[in-house]
């Protein structure tokens, strides 16, 4: 029998948050006559997630001093090698991994975890953008940068495995950090449980004061998630179609500001819609009530909102660069993210033709249902499988 542990290393709400609830679910589904698995978390926040597991789980406080020490020898640049020979000596974390003696430990979270522990590791990377987008404010710090070329470079060095979400992020790993592509595997996302509630939240309507119909763009107002050209598209339009509404759901913070000042400037006031934070119980009603999600962001490879948005029944209109077309398959209309233009076309399609948004919501069910949970569980049950060397798919 194997031994797989999972460390959940971060809190929601954050997007990250989610990935970590997908592999926890896929390692609790792993066989029990084969796998015993065991959770290690850092946030006292998973403690009531972890109530509906049946599975071992310690909580290991990394402690202010080991962290610091690990941080200042990271930043010094002294060798990695002789950290994980020398840290289970004081550091209680690595100590507390290096005790369940596991034949393999999976990192959701993209962090320095994965390698600075010396135990068998599957890491993860979700993007490079900080590489491939660099004309961004969030990705153009030269500190940020480097930092993150180092968490990378370190995870495809010492990890025996990394997860991406996608074929592009596997091309990505490769080409950027030399790692063999066996050992880069395609996990891609599926969409939260959360979405799946199908009954409208008690005092919805009270708390929010939403347009008949509208277009929906559930995002953080950083610059790459390309507000702008949204709502620059959406101006563009609103001679043609006067009640063109659109509803942003994001903390107020980051370009929040500016992206504020031009609504202004625009004369669109009264027509774009501020949600602030919204939390997970209340996202899917959103997605019921929209015309259609529009997502114009520059990051990927993939994001979380339109496979949210196929899961519920909502079109989808998304950029068409990195992996988003990968993603969805058919099933959503692609616009080049540069061009107001082209944002606007989508939209007046979206809007006007009710048999187009028919069919999207069609092709978008099916693309939920041919990759959700049970594809996900079973795909890291194969990825694992092969990373810990298990006899049942040696001869496959």
């Amino acid at each position: 029998m194997k031994k797989i542990g999972l460390f959940l290393d971060c809190s929601p709400p954050r997007g990250e948050f989610q990935i970590n609830q997908f592999v926890l679910d896929a390692v609790s589904a792993l066989p029990s006559e084969r796998f015993s698995v065991v959770v290690a978390y850092s946030s006292e926040l998973w403690t009531e997630y972890l109530r509906n597991y049946n599975l071992k789980a310690i909580h290991v406080p990394a402690g202010v001093w080991g962290r610091a020490l690990c941080l200042g020898w990271t930043l010094l640049g002294l060798p990695m090698g002789l950290w994980r020979k020398i840290c289970p000596l004081f550091h209680p974390l690595t100590r507390a991994f290096l005790r369940e003696q596991c034949d393999l430990w999976i990192f959701p979270s993209q962090n320095s975890r994965s390698y600075q522990i010396p135990v068998p590791a599957l890491g993860s990377i979700h993007d490079l953008m900080h590489r491939y987008e660099r004309g961004f404010p969030e990705s153009s710090s030269k500190r940020e940068y480097q930092y993150r070329e180092r968490m990378f470079a370190n995870v495809c060095h010492w990890a025996k495995g990394v997860l991406v979400d996608s074929e592009v992020g596997r091309q990505h790993v490769a080409e950027s950090y030399g790692m063999p592509l066996e050992q880069i595997h395609v996990l891609p996302f599926v969409a939260p449980p959360y979405i799946r509630e199908t009954s409208s939240p008690p005092g919805f309507d009270s708390r929010y004061s939403l347009p008949d119909k509208f277009i929906f763009y559930p995002a953080q107002f950083w610059e790459h998630k390309n507000h702008k050209r949204l709502i620059r598209a959406v101006a563009s339009l609103k001679k043609e179609l006067p009640d063109l509404a659109l509803v942003l759901a994001g903390a107020p913070k980051n370009a929040y500001d500016s992206v504020i000042n031009l609504i202004h400037e625009l004369g669109l006031t009264n027509d774009v819609h501020f949600l602030g934070y919204v939390p997970d119980a209340d996202m899917p009603e959103f997605y019921r009530r929209a015309r259609a999600l529009v997502m114009p962001t520059f990051y990927g490879p993939t994001n979380i909102p339109p496979l949210e948005a196929f899961e519920v029944g909502c079109p989808v209109a998304i950029s068409g660069i990195y992996a988003m077309p990968e993603q969805a398959g058919g099933a959503a209309l692609l616009f080049n993210p540069e061009l107001v233009e082209e944002i606007a076309d989508c939209i007046r399609r979206l809007w006007l033709d009710d048999e187009l948004c028919a069919e999207l919501i069609n092709r978008g069910k099916g693309r939920a249902e041919a990759w959700g949970k049970r594809q996900f569980n079973e795909r890291l049950r194969i990825i694992v499988e092969q990373i810990t060397g298990d006899p049942e798919i040696a001869t496959k």
